[in-house]
Parts: structure tokens; C-alpha cells; sequence
């Protein structure tokens, strides 16, 4: 760890360290500046039939794919949470996989505002299942003594 990456190693630890990240078995693939790109496999708990993930696997990929994206132009030690998204589903997610590409689309102090896509893969096919627009709310840090 470098201390031009140390900041996206805390964020790639915080996000996976979650426990909806960890049931969804999530795996960050790329992170940098504005941008990051996630893995969700295909699993038969979160399917609505054999082959076809349903909507809130989808969402959830989205979403952390968009928030973490925004993250990762947080000062340190600032966090965020998704306070608005809009998911839309352009096409099923069939697969083995699902590929979620983040990226900021304003970054502001209180808020920031990030997009995804979501892509349905079946080896190195991809077909693009759903885009989401999501709004985070920026937070800094609690200062020592107080409570947050």
C-alpha cells in the first residue's frame, strides 16, 4: 500500500468488510479516482429462476458500485451513504455473473452524485441489465468526544 493508494485500500476494506457485501459475495475489481468496477456471481438464493439473478441483487450491485465510486473521492476518514437512486432494468441478469461499473458524476461536499451499469455476463459476454443514478450523502468524521 502506497499513500497515493492508501485511501481506496480503506474504502476497498470498508465496502467488503459489510455484511450485505459479504452475503452477496462481492468482489472489487478496480478501484480509482471516481471509479469502480465490481463483481456479484450468480447465485441460486438471489434468483427469480435457474440462470436469472432477480431485481435486488441487481440494485444492490448498482448501488454499491455508484456509492463506492463517489467514496473514493472522500477526504480520509469522511463516509457515505445512499440517500436516493433510481434503477432501471433494461434487460435480464443472465449469467454467471454480474459486473457493475461506478462512476462519479458530481462530487460535492455535502452530496454526491455517481452512475452505474450493470451488466449481465456469461464468460466474456456482456449485455448491459440495468443503469442506476444515485445521490450519496457525504459524511466527515465524528470528532473524538462527541457522539456521531
Amino acid at each position: 500500500m502506497t499513500a497515493d493508494t492508501a485511501p481506496l485500500d480503506t474504502l476497498r476494506d470498508h465496502v467488503l468488510a459489510m455484511p450485505a457485501a459479504q452475503t452477496l459475495g462481492l468482489r472489487l475489481d478496480r478501484i480509482a479516482p471516481g471509479e469502480v468496477d465490481l463483481t456479484l456471481p450468480y447465485q441460486d438464493a438471489l434468483s427469480v429462476r435457474p440462470g436469472q439473478l432477480q431485481a435486488t441483487p441487481i440494485f444492490a450491485a448498482a448501488d454499491f458500485a455508484a456509492v463506492a465510486a463517489a467514496g473514493t473521492l472522500l477526504p480520509p476518514g469522511w463516509a457515505n451513504a445512499t440517500i436516493d437512486c433510481t434503477l432501471k432494468i433494461v434487460g435480464p441478469a443472465a449469467g454467471d455473473r454480474l459486473v457493475a461499473r461506478g462512476r462519479v458524476v458530481q462530487a460535492g461536499k455535502l452530496l454526491s452524485v455517481a452512475e452505474a451499469r450493470v451488466y449481465a455476463c456469461q464468460g466474456e459476454e456482456e449485455s448491459l441489465c440495468a443503469t442506476m443514478l444515485a445521490t450519496a450523502r457525504n459524511v466527515p468524521p465524528t470528532p473524538p468526544g462527541q457522539r456521531p
